[in-house]
């Protein structure tokens, strides 16, 4: 790596290099050799910025939940312009991308990223835990807005959203989902809860 490249710089290219081989190979695939090999860095450039590759793997869960809050934000701060069964159905595509659905799986079976995790998810599955938080205040507004019945336990509602939503992009039907096959899911699990729409 060349002198003088910010620190920023390089942190940035180790992690999108770690999305890239977890995405190409999997999380089993997913060590310092791999992800310094795949920036084109030499290895002690991720122990210069990193405790250590826990540490690295701990940041890189992090960026993802900034990423995921951004997206929920943005997408409730347009939701008048849509349906709420579409603007949830793109919420859970935005949650469960490949890069997310290989960080759930990492951070299940790594305790050293689990631990690290702790001093700032420190409840739940990193990740999910903030996707259904984000959703629930997204589903506090649409109850607010009329668009949800009174009384509807907003918080509920979204944990079985990302819960059905986990479980639907892991593989349940065997393969990644369709766009309409997360419609019909998000259907199913909002239908009692809009004015309107009946069982």
């Amino acid at each position: 790596m060349p002198t003088g490249v910010a620190l920023h710089d390089a942190r940035a290219r180790l992690l999108a290099a770690a999305e890239r081989v977890l995405v190409r190979d999997g999380a089993g695939a997913l060590t310092s050799r791999a992800v310094t090999e795949e920036a084109g860095v030499a290895k002690g450039v991720l122990h210069r910025h990193f405790a250590d590759f826990d540490d690295f793997l701990a940041e890189l869960v992090r960026a993802r939940i900034a990423l995921v809050e951004a997206d929920i934000d943005a997408l409730a701060g347009s939701a008048v312009s849509s349906t709420l069964v579409a603007t949830l159905t793109e919420a859970l595509t935005r949650v469960f991308t490949p890069v997310n659905l290989g960080l759930v799986g990492l951070v299940i079976s790594r305790d050293g990223v689990r631990t690290r995790l702790r001093e700032t998810s420190p409840r739940g599955l990193p990740i999910l835990t903030e996707a259904g938080a984000r959703l629930a205040a997204y589903l506090d507004a649409e109850r607010r807005y009329g668009r949800l019945v009174p009384g509807t336990d907003t918080r509920t509602l979204a944990m079985t959203l990302v819960g059905t939503g986990h479980l639907l992009f892991a593989g349940e039907l065997g393969a990644l989902p369709d766009a309409s096959a997360v419609r019909e899911v998000v259907e199913a699990i909002t239908v009692g809860a809009e004015p309107g729409v009946r069982h």
